[in-house]
Order: C-alpha cells, then structure tokens, then sequence
C-alpha cells in the first residue's frame, strides 16, 4: 500500500501528543500515526456487479459482496475480521462497506489532526502522496477553532478526498500500474457510501465509546435503519436486478464499460439509487452533503500528472495546479464525456 510522507509542521505533533482527549473518543495515535496519513486504498476496492469476468484469467470470476453475517467489527485503518464487499438496503442502496469504512477512518484521522492544528500558530501543511497527481492539504484554522468545528471539517476534508478519487480514476490514476481504475468511477454506491461513512464516523468521535466499538454499533443500528438484507443471495438478487441497465457483463475486468451507468452525486445531497421493486416503493434515506462553507478553512491542492488532457473545456491553470474549488469543473467535464458516451 501506498504511504503518505510525513507532515511538515513538526509542531503539529508535539502539540498532538500533549493534547487531552476531549470529550469526542478519537482513536488513540500515536506521533508517528499522525505524521503518516492513511493510504489511498485501506481497505481493497469493490467491482460493481456480479459474476463478472476478469480480463486473462479464464474461468475466474469476481462477485464483491457481503452480508450482515459476514461484515464483523469495524477496525482502524482495517483488519482481517471485517467481511467488506457490497451490500443492499432497502432505503440507502448498495452500500460498499469498504469505502465506507476508509471515509469513516479518514474522517477520524482528520479530527486528530485539526484538534492538534487548533493549538498551533501557522498553516499546517500535510503532504498526502499521489493520486492523480501529487496532493497536499493546507490548513488554515483561526485561532478558538471549536472540536465541534473539527468534527465537521474532518468530514468534509474526508469527502472531498473521496470525491476526489473517482475523479482521479476517471482520468486513469490506478493503485496497480497499467491496471486502470475507471470501470470503479462513481459507480451506483460509491458517492452515498462515502458520506455514509464521514456521517457515522461523526457520530462516533462524538460517543463516549472508544471509536472502534462506536462504529461497529453506529454500522450495525444505520444498516438495520436502511433495512438491509440479511443474506448473500438477496444482495445477488438485487445486483442481477440491475444487469444491462446499471451494470454490465458482456464486459470483463477492468474494462471501463462494466458500468453502464455511474452516479456523479450532482446538487447539495446524496439520493440513494434503489433497485425497482414491484411490491413497494421504499423512501430512500437522503444524505446531506458538507457545508461548501467549510472550505474558507483549508485547501486541498493537487499538481496534476499528465493524465489530465490540456482541453479548451478544462482550462487548467498553467502550473497545472487544482484545489476542491475546481472539483465542480472537473465533474461538470465527467458528466459531459459521460452523457456524450451514453449518447
């Protein structure tokens, strides 16, 4: 896995390390812990579909899904007992366990870092390695900046980040070389299933539970609360549901056409896509997205690699040099190229 370099505000750790805990239960990091921010990939990425093919390998074939059985408790940073994969609800959609459950760690390691930023003088300035381009995160925070407010910047910080890894593998960036990343790119869950996470991650830095034990209770009561299925097979039913309308598989891995469709998560909330069902029509449960406000606090700069085309329509500084401000550019290009493909 890929690890960031280290932070270059060393007062940020000193400052971390003498802090007290406060009233949210934040995992317990070491100095160390918080030089190094999480890896792009915790936890392994989820395919969309069922049964699909893999591009040289004959006979093999790759269903990415999981059921309330198999998802056990949740981990920081990951662990061998959690069964991640895809899972339906009734009221949220597919839900990828694993993106929800790396948004929710990114979202506390974010929390540790701005508590710790709160108590220096200066911006604190993160080097988060390459996706799509070398990233760097500069914080801004003025002096009284609240946990509270912590809590909500380390959720958005956390999704834009997310956001912007479907953006970067739309344009190609790829964890495993020449393996390109695009046939995952806003795929149906991806989106809600990142917010998803930022939301119980909240929920469970604000809980007198160690973080661990809060997230695996928050994942068990929000899963009971969509009204997710209870076995494999339901979550396989209502993937094949869904073949050659949202998914594909006359295509194999990694082509980009798995997809048939992709959810870009346009306007200020997350609507869950949900299976058509002829007994009844569930509501889904709507997700709110972070307050754009919250950016006056830092910025998430990336020097973009030369997958980015130089197009009319793009427009990128000369520096080639983009921040969170942009990504409504860059999305508004992706629907384009997208709806253009469809056509």
């Amino acid at each position: 896995m890929e690890r960031s370099k280290s932070l270059k505000c060393l007062g940020l750790l000193f400052c971390f390390l003498t802090l007290n805990s406060g009233s949210a239960k934040a995992p317990t990091l070491s100095g160390k812990e918080l030089s190094f921010p999480p890896p792009r990939i915790i936890r392994t990425c989820c395919a969309f579909g069922s049964d699909l093919g893999v591009a040289g390998i004959p006979f093999s074939k790759q269903t990415d899904i999981t059921s309330l059985a198999n998802i056990g408790p949740h981990h920081y940073m990951g662990d061998k007992n959690e069964g991640n994969g895809n899972i339906y609800t009734h009221k949220g959609g597919f839900i990828d366990m694993g993106h929800l459950r790396d948004c929710a760690d990114w979202t506390a390691y974010l929390y540790n870092v701005l508590v710790a930023g709160s108590k220096t003088l200066g911006p604190t300035i993160i080097d988060l390695g390459t996706e799509g381009g070398s990233k760097t995160l500069i914080l801004n925070l003025p002096p009284g900046f609240s946990e509270k407010q912590a809590l909500e910047l380390a959720g958005k910080i956390a999704y834009d980040l997310s956001v912007w890894h479907e953006i970067a593998t739309w344009f190609g960036a790829s964890y495993i070389p020449l393996i390109p990343e695009r046939y995952s790119s806003f795929s149906p869950e991806d989106l809600y299933s990142n917010l998803l996470g930022v939301t119980l991650a909240k929920k469970a830095l604000k809980s007198d539970l160690e973080y661990d034990e809060a997230m695996t209770k928050l994942i068990a009561q929000t899963l009971a609360d969509l009204e997710a299925v209870q076995t494999l097979e339901e979550t396989y039913n209502a993937m094949e549901t869904v073949q050659d309308i949202w998914w594909t598989r006359a295509k194999t891995l990694p082509s980009k056409d798995i997809l048939i469709t992709r959810y870009m998560g346009e306007g200020p909330n997350l609507v869950p896509w949900l299976v058509p069902s002829e007994n009844c029509i569930p509501v889904p449960h709507v997700l709110k997205k972070p307050d754009a406000r919250l950016n006056q606090y830092y910025s998430l700069t990336i020097r973009l690699n030369h997958k980015f085309p130089l197009k009319d329509n793009l427009n990128f500084p000369q520096d080639r040099v983009v921040t969170q401000n942009d990504f409504d550019k860059l999305m508004a290009y992706i629907i384009t190229e997208e709806e253009n493909r469809i056509r």
